[in-house]
């Protein structure tokens, strides 16, 4: 099992700064919604208005409270109530355009971010584990949804607010004010201080999330393995060591975030009570009305909450910060394997010749170990070629290169004379079919895997690649026949039943280059001879790349090709071979006469 490096290593290494500037990265997602955006921020204006106007009617109140003419009295109410009438209505809106928009927004984010993974080369994916992209996919648009459907918008309404009510405070009294503005440095200092080491323990406890969620993934993904094993409880310990540590951090971010909210509100309000001291002398000299001191001091309340949810907010802020920057990363990543800028055309009909001529490769993981070295071939369309070798030969490497999921270190591989440098991969990757090694099947039912391989497929069809692949009858006696959904990793099949699927699926694509790695591996013997049949049948007129450990299912092969150590040793047919001694004669020799499976 894996474990989770240091956070503030995983930190360091995606960059140790997160400014809200980050948050810019969400321009390009937003600007298609601009009529949302106006429609809210007319609310949040008008919301913010309506709000500055409520301390002036309290001030026509409190100085008429011993008004004569009870009327003026009823009218100020009255204006009260329609002020809060329509602050409520405004709210209201605000809270559903801004929501909308965020939910809007982050859909596009998850779909952006997911278009780009889906799309990556596997170099991407022997970087970072399969359960860290899913996190930020979800934990960190969470965030932003979060941010740009609340943060955002109560961060500019209480701008507004502050802003106002200071203009009106210092219109209210010049002198009162003056003693406010005093107390607005020692609030900024601690929020810019401890904005830092907030900012630096949120961008901690993501990352822990992240390695939890990877570690969780990498675990439940391989959970037979695990139970089988007995390694529920060391699996337990690695998740609750990481889990405790994103708790850690998350406890830590807790704990400076409230201290800072903590010392900013006393600060404040701690202010308002002196000037509030000063202005009541004032009132008692005849300096201002009572009615002019409540206005007052209700603006300074409003201001004061202002600031102490913008110190609030500026946390949420920081961390959405983060989670953009790790999203852009994502969308940013610089695929190893990229199409052309000007991608050439397959000729038609495709002929399906696959050449490897002088390609020398090391995966990027181990780029000491050369994989293959100096591999030069030339397998002619409608060719059945095996692959056999010892395990590390590089047979599946070869089969890898074909599907251009990697681009060799030097020399080139084409097909029907092209380079697949110079192809678009989806326009040439549809003229392969591949049943790999270890069969994947999709949580759906039976027939959606299989037509997966060709997704506009008729049923008729879907159930005549079954048969072909021998798969009819174990699909025709599950609960709903082809409609049976196979669950996760298809855990209702047997090894063999999942070989045969992928199989049916190669069948149904019915594409002119076929590669087959392992393809019967994990059949039984009446199953394999059924099979055989099939892919033997399917083979025909097409140009067919077998990789295979036991030889029996290579012996009817145009032609064996022998690898050892990226090279290729030997090539020709089985009884050439046989004959001519060497690394094919001592594996037939270990599997025909011995019965030992070749590793």
């Amino acid at each position: 099992m894996a474990h989770g490096n240091p956070a503030s290593a995983i930190a360091e290494e995606r960059g140790k700064s997160r400014r809200l500037g980050s948050l810019r990265a969400l321009l390009p997602f937003m600007l298609p919604y601009k009529g949302l955006m106006f429609a809210a921020t007319l609310a949040l204006i008008a919301t913010a208005t309506v709000s500055l106007t409520l301390p002036m009617a309290v001030r026509r109140v409190v100085d008429n409270f011993n008004a004569e003419d009870g009327a003026l009295l009823d009218y100020y109410f009255t204006a009260a109530l329609g002020i809060a009438a329509l602050l409520a209505i405004g709210t209201a809106a605000r809270y559903a355009l801004v929501t909308r928009l965020g939910e809007r927004v982050v859909a596009d984010i998850r779909k952006a971010v997911f278009d780009r993974v889906i799309g990556l080369s596997p170099v991407f994916y022997e970087k970072i584990m399969t359960g860290e992209v899913l996190s930020r996919i979800t934990t960190d648009t969470t965030l932003i949804q979060s941010v740009i459907g609340s943060s955002v918008s109560i961060a500019l309404r209480n701008v507004l607010m502050m802003a106002g009510g200071l203009v009106l405070m210092l219109l209210t009294s010049a002198k009162l004010t003056g003693l406010v503005l005093l107390l607005v440095p020692v609030v900024i200092v601690p929020i810019l201080t401890l904005g830092r080491r907030l900012r630096k323990l949120s961008r901690e406890n993501q990352d822990w999330i992240a390695v939890s969620s990877g570690n969780a993934a990498e675990a439940l993904a391989a959970v037979q393995t695990v139970q089988a094993f007995t390694h529920e409880t060391i699996s337990r310990g690695t998740f609750g060591e990481v889990t405790e540590k994103s708790f850690d951090a998350a406890r830590r971010r807790i704990w400076v975030r409230a201290l800072m909210t903590a010392i900013v509100i006393f600060l404040v309000f701690t202010g308002i009570v002196g000037v509030l001291w000063m202005g009541a002398w004032d009132v008692r000299a005849g300096d201002m009305s009572a009615g002019a001191l409540v206005q007052f001091v209700i603006y300074s309340v409003m201001v004061a909450g202002a600031v102490a949810a913008l110190s609030e907010i500026f946390g949420e802020l920081q961390r959405a910060a983060g989670a953009t920057e790790r999203l852009v990363e994502l969308l940013e990543t610089e695929d190893a394997v990229q199409d052309p800028a000007a991608p050439q055309r397959l000729p038609a009909p495709v002929r399906g010749e696959i050449g490897f001529e002088h390609v020398q490769f090391s995966y990027p993981s181990r780029p000491g170990v050369s994989a293959l070295a100096d591999l030069d071939i030339t397998i002619r369309p409608g060719e059945t070629v095996a692959l056999v070798g010892p395990s590390g030969a590089g047979k599946t490497t070869i089969v890898q290169l074909i599907q251009r999921f990697y681009d060799p270190d030097a020399g080139r591989v084409t097909l029907d004379g092209v380079a697949l440098d110079a192809l678009a991969r989806d326009d040439f990757r549809q003229h392969i079919a591949l049943v790999p090694q270890d069969p994947v099947i999709f949580a759906a039912s039976a027939r959606d895997n299989i037509r997966f391989g060709r997704p506009d497929a008729t049923d008729a069809e879907i159930e005549e690649a079954a048969k072909a692949a021998a798969a009819d009858g174990f699909i025709s006696a599950l609960p709903e026949g082809y409609d049976t959904y196979l669950g996760e990793r298809g855990v209702m099949l047997s090894g063999g039943q999942k070989q045969r699927i992928a199989i049916a699926r190669a069948i149904l694509r019915d594409a002119p280059v076929l590669l087959l790695d392992e393809a019967t591996s994990a059949l039984d013997a009446e199953s394999e001879r059924a099979v055989q049949a099939a892919v033997d049948r399917l083979a025909e007129g097409r140009t067919t790349i077998i990789v295979a450990h036991r030889l029996a299912t290579v012996k009817k092969a145009d032609r064996i090709v022998v690898m050892d150590q990226g090279r290729i040793v030997a090539q020709g047919s089985h009884d050439a071979l046989v004959a001519e001694g060497g690394l094919y004669a001592r594996l037939a020799r270990l599997q025909f006469t011995d019965g030992i499976a070749a590793e």
